[in-house]
């Protein structure tokens, strides 16, 4: 079997060999042509969902927590099992930590500022609870490992394995919920069920079309902007460490920052919130899950003091303010509190010179 194709999407240093051997107006050129693939992929990805979920009654923000947010995770997926299959399986555990504070702090944080966003109580309250309890479940599995090894603590095969099969539970019991809430918007005559009888609606061969093409042309946009961007970066003169902690960083998440912004410019708000829930959950189960079933991954003693802390006090904070949401929406000193604590992760990163969690 031919792994060409997966090594181009896993292998940094293949990306980053292959930018850093052009031109700097070719990486300009790439750099546009990336910008323009990412914008054009959002659209057709977010029409999809609008349409699959009128055309099967499933609600946007069940679709954006599972199909959306499985494709927008495949760029942490892959460079995390290369790295721990390539022996780097420290950027595997801070790239699906990272990018869950990333993902929460600053994309919903900023989508909350800009827009009125909504609450689903019936999903939320089921599959935020799932959202925190991974991560808490991902810091207690690290602080058993620290408290019962002599050495360098590790996340272990079987750790991985466990996260994958309760990936599959999670994946199953959001399948049953969505068709609980599906009934639900039924019976009240909910947006969902309105909205099918407003828009002429594709067919569901084009609606999964627009979907699927709509998530490679992201994922893809996004792996090659990232080290062409790295590169002009380099040629300037800017840090490495500034590279990693900016551009490395928001590179890993660009496919959820993308979707978020398309979904609010074509009010579909709901989309973003599903898909943020769900690629938490992922980068959790499926993305630390797959790397530490590819390789034992080590947990370095910052995580424990910085990078845990942070994950839990943003993702915490997003339940709260579910919770209390009793009128149905987000607020915006709601989003503020969110992009701030990320405002102030990253500060820190620099000031403390903790190191980059991606």
């Amino acid at each position: 079997m031919d792994y060409t194709f997966l090594r181009w999407l896993g292998d940094e240093a293949l990306l980053n060999n292959f930018v850093a051997g052009l031109p700097t107006i070719a990486l300009l050129a790439i750099i546009v042509l990336c910008i323009l693939l990412l914008s054009k992929g959002a659209d057709w990805m977010i029409d999809g969902v609008v349409h699959l979920a009128s055309r099967t009654g499933l609600p946007k923000i069940v679709i954006g927590a599972t199909i959306v947010s499985l494709g927008t995770t495949m760029p942490e997926t892959f460079v995390s099992v290369m790295a721990a299959l390539m022996g780097n399986p420290g950027l595997s555990l801070g790239n699906g930590v990272g990018s869950i504070i990333a993902d929460t702090g600053l994309i919903f944080g900023l989508t909350c500022i800009l827009v009125s966003v909504p609450v689903n109580r019936f999903i939320l309250n089921r599959t935020g609870w799932v959202q925190v309890g991974a991560a808490t479940l991902l810091v207690l599995v690290s602080l058993g490992a620290l408290m019962t090894t002599a050495g360098e603590p590790m996340l272990h095969r079987w750790v991985g394995l466990s996260f994958l099969f309760l990936l599959g539970v999670y994946m199953y019991i959001t399948y049953l919920w969505a068709k609980q809430s599906n009934a639900a918007l039924v019976l009240v005559g909910g947006e969902e069920t309105a909205q099918a009888h407003e828009e002429e609606l594709m067919g569901i061969g084009l609606c999964w079309a627009c979907l699927i093409g709509g998530l490679i042309l992201v994922v893809g946009g996004a792996r090659v902007l990232v080290p062409s961007a790295s590169q002009i970066a380099v040629r300037l003169g800017v840090p490495d460490d500034v590279i990693a902690a900016t551009m490395v960083a928001l590179g890993t998440s660009l496919p959820e920052l993308m979707t978020a912004v398309t979904a609010v410019r074509k009010g579909h708000p709901e989309i973003t919130v599903g898909n943020i829930v769900g690629a938490d959950v992922l980068n959790c189960l499926f993305v630390i899950g797959s790397s530490a079933a590819a390789r034992p991954l080590a947990i370095p003693p910052n995580f424990f003091y910085f990078h845990f802390p942070a994950m839990l006090i943003i993702l915490y904070s997003f339940r709260f303010f579910i919770s209390m949401n009793k009128e149905g929406t987000f607020r915006r000193w709601q989003g503020a509190w969110l992009l701030g604590i990320y405002a102030v992760y990253v500060f820190l990163q620099y000031a403390l010179n903790i190191g980059a969690a991606h």
